[in-house]
């Protein structure tokens, strides 16, 4: 599978000529539907055993004693949620574009997270301008690297690494800056080892148990494929700010 580096030199590439750029293009759909098809084909039987498993527990409960039974369906909600992630990796880059404002997209998307932070002791800070401009984004795929930035900050401010007696806060910017959208994603919880920054957009690539390592990749694809662009920076036991930059005024491919 191509790293996250690939697909930038394969753009270059592209851009070079129409000739380059219509091969590329078939090669890189090839490669989707082969992902696609492969993924498909393993999750239905996944979802068939699955769906056994919990028709054995619901008639036989005594199974829940099995010291393994657990553990093996772990395993297999793992695995779905595998595939799951896979899927949305390999369709990142097609966009369904609608024109947003902004401003009440965010302050939707910040609420819905909000509610998820009420018995915790973050506390959650967000700053939205309110004259954001109307940008051409596929809500769908936008909500969900966001919400992916932001749930990884959550379990930043309560990972191994954060020091006792401190105040966890997570801060979520939203602002214009120089014919860009703004945003920002901060937290003040474990922090990325400096050796680990230059690899958190790489797919495979996770640092957290039961991470599927395809998060961040996602979130990175989907902002390329906006036109846009997102930048990490840490300091271990000290946070986390995630950038993500997105023009104004030059429409999504």
């Amino acid at each position: 599978m191509f790293q996250a580096t690939d697909y930038g030199k394969l753009q270059q590439i592209m851009e070079e000529s129409s000739e380059k750029k219509e091969l590329l293009t078939r090669l890189l759909e090839s490669q989707r539907m082969q992902i696609s098809t492969i993924s498909h084909e393993i999750r239905n039987p996944l979802s068939l055993v699955y769906s056994s498993l919990q028709l054995i527990e619901k008639e036989h409960p005594e199974v829940g004693d099995f010291r393994h039974w657990n553990e093996m369906r772990r395993d297999i909600e793992y695995m779905t949620h595998l595939l799951e992630e896979l899927s949305s990796f390999n369709n990142s880059e097609k966009l369904h574009l609608t024109d947003t404002a902004m401003t009440s997209f965010l302050r939707t998307l910040v609420l819905s997270f909000a509610a998820s932070l009420i018995d915790t002791p973050i506390e959650f800070v967000s700053r939205i301008d309110p004259e954001l401009p109307v940008l051409s984004i596929d809500t769908v795929k936008f909500r969900q690297l966001l919400l992916n930035l932001l749930s990884n900050a959550r379990d930043a401010l309560s990972a191994p690494g954060t020091s006792s007696g401190y105040s966890p806060t997570l801060t979520f910017l939203a602002e214009v800056r120089q014919s860009s959208l703004l945003l920002t994603v901060k937290d003040n919880g474990c922090g990325i080892a400096p050796e680990n920054l230059s690899s958190v957009f790489e797919p495979f690539t996770t640092y957290k148990q039961g991470g599927t390592g395809l998060g961040l990749a996602i979130a990175r694809r989907v902002v390329l494929a906006h036109q846009g662009t997102i930048q990490v920076s840490s300091r271990l036991g000290e946070g986390t700010i995630f950038t993500v930059t997105l023009p104004i005024q030059k429409d999504p491919a």
